[in-house]
């Protein structure tokens, strides 16, 4: 996802992202550990999603 995309989403929408984000994360993760993980290069992605969900969230609640 896009900053700009995220930043056009209600703070409830963001939070909902972020949940699923941390639950591909988790999975990903399990993948790795038990050597069933093909794109390694997701774990990354989804880490940069991660940061990119709350650093926009916590602009959204200074406002």
């Amino acid at each position: 996802m896009f900053a700009n995309e995220i930043r056009d989403l209600p703070v409830e929408e963001i939070n909902q992202k972020l949940q699923e984000a941390y639950q591909e994360l988790f999975n990903l993760r399990f993948q790795l550990a038990s050597q069933g993980l093909k794109d390694y290069n997701r774990v990354a992605v989804v880490k940069r999603d991660i940061a990119r969900l709350k650093t926009i969230a916590q602009e959204k609640m200074q406002q």
